[in-house]
């Protein structure tokens, strides 16, 4: 007679499909372009797969570098830098941009519940609106500001630090009480090693590309996001999906504006 089976570890082949299959639903999340395969799923997978988020990043900031290489062929360098920012966002889908609205929106509310009810509303408000045509005005000027031999770095810089800024704030703030929605659930599986080590890849990706300017743009990116989220916790009861997707815009911008106050010193 045959006893009770027991569970054989993983092995490698697993763990190598696990991997694949977080990674697929951090390009399906994150971005719009189409993955073919299997996606993690379950409580938690997308915190468990957060480590992933810079990878992606950078991945994004490839594809921007290849467009905007692209475009400068055909097009004069300031309608360039606004096609390349406008696929920019597109390729996201447009998801952080709707968190930054929806946080702008809900600062007008009179208390923690009526700025979440606020928050959950699909309409756009005035801050909102205003919000997303100022974020988008100002990294279009400053993208444009900057040299070519700058530009592409910058472009490969920026969406890794906006990716990696929702894994640092997660780390450091909680999620909003009662804990509910995608933000609470990404927060609550997402430990700290995630922010750790994709906080050493993205400074070492920052130094490889522009040295002491590129850690330090990135410093201040990622105080700016900890400021402004610890900011919206406190106004919020704590952490929403809509606060980490407005971490994101907000480190991006971070990046272009250090980076292009630091081309105008050096020039």
């Amino acid at each position: 007679m045959r006893g009770p089976s027991l569970p054989l570890p993983r092995g490698g082949s697993g763990r190598l499909r696990d991997a694949v299959a977080s990674l697929i639903l951090v390009l399906r999340f994150l971005t719009i372009v189409p993955v073919p395969g299997r996606e993690a799923a379950g409580p938690g997978a997308l915190g468990r797969a957060a480590w992933w988020f810079p990878v992606v990043g950078l991945g994004l900031g490839a594809g921007l570098v290849l467009a905007d290489r692209v475009l400068a062929r055909g097009f004069p360098p300031l309608l360039a830098a606004l096609l390349v920012v406008s696929l920019w966002k597109v390729a996201t889908g447009g998801i952080h941009l709707d968190g930054l609205a929806d946080c702008l929106d809900g600062l007008g509310g009179r208390d923690a519940d009526q700025r979440l009810a606020i928050m959950r509303d699909s309409r756009i408000g005035v801050f909102g609106a205003l919000g997303l045509i100022l974020t988008f005005l100002v990294g279009f000027v400053a993208l444009a500001e900057l040299p070519p031999d700058l530009r592409w770095r910058t472009l490969l810089l920026a969406p890794a630090a906006g990716r990696l800024a929702p894994l640092v704030t997660a780390a450091l703030c909680r999620a909003a009480a009662p804990p509910a929605g995608l933000g609470a659930t990404f927060v609550a599986s997402l430990g700290r090693w995630p922010a750790a080590t994709g906080l050493a890849g993205t400074a070492a990706l920052a130094a490889l590309l522009l040295g002491l300017t590129g850690v330090a743009a990135l410093g201040l990116a990622l105080a700016a996001v900890v400021l402004w989220s610890g900011f919206l916790a406190r106004r919020l009861g704590g952490l929403t999906g809509d606060v980490l997707g407005s971490g994101v815009e907000l480190a991006e911008l971070a990046i272009l504006l250090a980076l292009a106050a630091a081309s105008g010193v050096r020039s």
